[in-house]
């Protein structure tokens, strides 16, 4: 028996066990963890959020060209007449997104007073015999002159985001939001002032959105459960006493999950709505070939374009929907927790209720799960008053996902491909100079946010 240098008898070791390498060779842990790699990189919040919008957007028009072709010719006029409306909103829309994601934040906070001032004025505005326009037995539009009409109950949305933001951050920084008082003087007797004005009207779906608002404000404040649930049986309250007091909402409540359109027809949309999704198939019955928007169902390019959308691209269009408004809500709530700007949180936490919120109301009364409650789907459906505010909202979570530090660095990391300035790069390297990255990523980890003082 061979020895080892001491004397004794060498140790035998055990042979080592072949390490299992399932987890490495196994595609979809790889598939997983990649995803989970892009998914945690600092722009991924940017594009999910430009992204998503503008595809949401661009869906949306094509929708919209499908759905309204017969509501056209139906009233005499040409096939293209709504697309072509809700084009020249979404390029307004558009330029109002880019101005958006370009402002400052500090110039943000300064527009809150103006945005709030402008919307309350034309909101009192519509009152006024001779200049509001009632449609469909809510007085709540402006008619501009021809075929051109404002809802000034929709800027009432972002104004209220705004102002509430800018009124919450400064009271943060101030140590005031500990006491109850100035929590809720003057945000809830404001939201209440303009959800008198949106009722007088009689729109009560707009005043549902502006109420999530105002709950995911006091939610991102850390109001206290006692005085939460104290606004919430008031706001339960109200609604409840404005519905029953009302025939026609109390019939819009009694459609939820019908299947029939009842006596005298009063849940004809609801139902024709679920028929339009379920004769939709898996794939749909194809691009401009359905069969519930020549006359069956009412408002087939507005309140339920998701009908139709279910009944042209099957179950793969709606589900496509729904992810991106997923991915849109997902990418608002990684914002409003990443950043540490007061301002900030409370204002992308304000956007990100007020579309998701929206989508769901929409949807869900498409479904036959909620009242229909007369508000558009966000960014899809027909409707400039609603596309031009929704489009600067959108141009706000950009900006504040681009302020990122991380981002920002990440942004000034990309160099043009071709150019001098990459060259100086290559050169600075080779002669042992200190790379751009580690210099961005110092002055992003120095900057200040851009809410602090």
């Amino acid at each position: 028996m061979p020895t080892s240098r001491t004397g004794r008898p060498p140790v035998q070791r055990a042979g080592r066990r072949p390490v299992a390498r399932v987890s490495r060779d196994n595609p979809v842990r790889r598939l997983f963890i990649r995803a989970r790699k892009a998914w945690d990189r600092p722009l991924t919040a940017y594009y999910l959020i430009l992204g998503g919008s503008l595809l949401i957007t661009v869906l949306g028009l094509v929708m919209v060209y499908s759905a309204s072709q017969i509501t056209a010719l139906q009233l005499s006029l040409p096939g293209s007449y709504f697309f072509r409306k809700q084009f020249l909103a979404a390029l307004i829309g558009g330029v109002l997104m880019l101005a958006a994601s370009r402002m400052p934040v500090k110039l943000h906070r300064a527009l809150a007073y103006p945005i709030l001032a402008g919307a309350v004025f034309l909101m009192a505005l519509v009152q006024v015999p001779g200049i509001g326009v009632a449609v469909n037995g809510n007085q709540n539009w402006i008619s501009l002159g021809g075929s051109f009409q404002i809802q000034p109950s929709e800027f009432g949305k972002l104004a209220l985001v705004l102002w509430g933001a800018d009124l919450l951050a400064r009271k943060q920084d101030k140590r005031l939001l500990t006491q109850w008082k100035h929590m809720l003087v003057p945000l809830v007797p404001v939201a209440f002032m303009l959800l008198g004005l949106i009722m007088l009207g009689g729109d009560m779906g707009t005043a549902i959105i502006l109420t999530a608002i105002l709950f995911g404000l006091l939610w991102l404040a850390g109001a206290p459960t006692r005085l939460f649930v104290g606004v919430l049986s008031i706001a339960v309250a109200i609604g409840f006493t404005l519905i029953k007091t009302s025939p026609n909402r109390m019939s819009r409540l009694a459609c939820i999950g019908a299947t029939e359109p009842g006596p005298h027809d009063t849940c004809w949309q609801a139902v024709h709505g679920i028929y339009a999704l379920a004769s939709g198939g898996l794939f749909g019955s194809g691009l401009g070939a359905s069969v519930e928007k020549w006359g069956q169902l009412p408002e087939a390019h507005t309140d339920f374009i998701f009908a139709i959308t279910g009944e042209e691209l099957g179950l793969a269009g709606t589900l496509s929907v729904l992810a991106l408004f997923a991915a849109l809500g997902y990418a608002g709530i990684r914002v409003a927790g990443r950043t540490e700007d007061p301002f900030v949180r409370y204002a992308a936490g304000g956007v990100t209720t007020w579309i998701t919120a929206q989508a769901v109301i929409n949807i869900g009364a498409v479904l036959g799960l909620l009242p229909i409650a007369g508000v558009p789907l966000p960014l899809f459906s027909y409707g400039g008053s609603a596309l031009l505010p929704t489009m600067f909202a959108v141009g706000l979570l950009i900006a504040f996902a681009r302020d990122d530090p991380a981002a920002r660095a990440a942004l000034a990391m990309r160099q043009p491909r071709f150019g001098r300035r990459r060259g100086a790069v290559r050169e600075s390297a080779r002669a042992g100079g200190p790379r751009r990255w580690n210099t961005m990523r110092r002055r992003a980890s120095a900057a200040r946010s851009s809410g602090e003082r």
